[in-house]
């Protein structure tokens, strides 16, 4: 008698993320991925998920999570149908880095359906054409092999993994020509107010300053470290 395994289901939408705060969005907007580097020590994807072909005009949304294993794309194709305009499309590959599952004809879909850009953790082909297009992605280089409607399965709107960062859906995204951020949306406001305040004050600092004969230790308060550092640990 033959009998049937049993299987988890193939496909799985999770419930819709609720949409961003549109000023959360904007100050977001203001600000560069360094701005955030010198605050935080979460949040940003490893300098492997880089600007396709140096094209990273800054953009911030609400992410659009996406998991496709090996070389199926038929979620992907599926879950740009559930994009909000202003959505980012983050795509976990489950560990694939050989096939590609965006190119320019999933790129104009996309920009159809309103998305913005796409974080893969994994290649992108058509990489010229996408820059062409002025569809911004970040990923792990290009590939010419392709995904396919293989039918494996995948699933959308679940918590991802993308350059080493958790992603759940409907975090805020910020990329541009440095990197990628994502946190989640109760965190983007203030941190983007403290990032664009530390902002502000270091160009006021280096306005008043001009031409600062101090040396950079003095100015960045390291000489002041190692000196008190020093005083306490005299060599013998």
């Amino acid at each position: 008698m033959t009998t049937t395994l049993p299987s988890p289901p193939k496909y799985a939408i999770g419930p819709a993320p609720a949409a961003l705060d549109p000023a959360i969005v904007e100050t977001l907007r203001q600000c560069e991925t360094t701005m955030l580097g010198h605050i935080l020590y979460w949040g940003a994807m490893d300098p492997g998920i880089r600007a396709n072909q140096g094209f990273g005009p800054r953009v911030a949304g609400r992410a659009l999570t996406v998991q496709i294993p090996g070389p199926c794309s038929v979620m992907l194709h599926h879950a740009i149908g559930l994009a909000a305009p202003g959505d980012i499309l983050v795509i976990d590959r489950l560990g694939d880095t050989r096939h590609a599952c965006l190119g320019d004809g999933v790129a104009a879909a996309a920009t159809r359906q309103g998305i913005v850009g796409a974080i893969i953790d994994g290649p992108c082909t058509d990489g010229e054409e996408l820059t062409e297009m002025g569809f911004p992605v970040w990923c792990r280089g290009v590939s010419p092999m392709t995904t396919r409607m293989a039918d494996l399965g995948g699933r959308a709107h679940v918590p991802v993994s993308v350059g080493g960062v958790a992603v759940m859906p409907g975090d805020a995204i910020l990329a541009d020509a440095d990197g990628v951020y994502a946190m989640q949306p109760h965190d983007a406001a203030p941190i983007s107010d403290i990032a664009l305040t530390r902002g502000q004050i270091v160009a006021e600092r280096r306005r008043t300053r001009g031409d600062d004969p101090l040396p950079l230790g003095r100015i960045s308060g390291a000489s002041r470290m190692v000196t008190a550092a020093m005083d306490q640990n005299p060599a013998d």
